[in-house]
């Protein structure tokens, strides 16, 4: 069983913002932003690439509503899924990071790479 699904369960505690029958978010352990959140489907998904259509469809309003109770939703937010290994995904469990609270800086390190190609 992975850590998320352990949350779930109840086994590890965390930090919950909000949380549905089918949907928990919860603060990230190690946040990237001055707001970081979790979002995760209850039902084991390992990754972006698995989620079905209806799965993120409910996801959408799931996620609009965290943004609404953290109270970043008017001024803006970034949402981060990491897919796979080279996509930088620590935790086989759908989650999709929800980050804001103020400016968020983006990361160009990329550009260095794509001179290359």
């Amino acid at each position: 069983m992975c850590i998320f699904c352990k949350i779930v369960e109840g086994e590890i505690p965390s930090n919950k913002v909000y949380e549905t029958e089918e949907f928990v978010a919860f603060h990230d352990l190690y946040p990237k932003a001055p707001i970081h959140v979790l979002a995760i489907p209850k039902k084991h998904i390992c990754c972006f690439q698995e989620a079905d259509g209806e799965t993120m469809a409910k996801m959408t309003p799931f996620i609009q509503e965290v943004t609404r109770k953290l109270g970043i939703d008017q001024n803006g937010y970034r949402l981060v899924v990491n897919n796979g290994e080279d996509g930088g995904q620590e935790i086989h469990h759908l989650h999709v990071h929800i980050l804001g609270g103020g400016k968020l800086r983006w990361d160009h390190s990329h550009e260095d790479v794509r001179k290359n190609i």
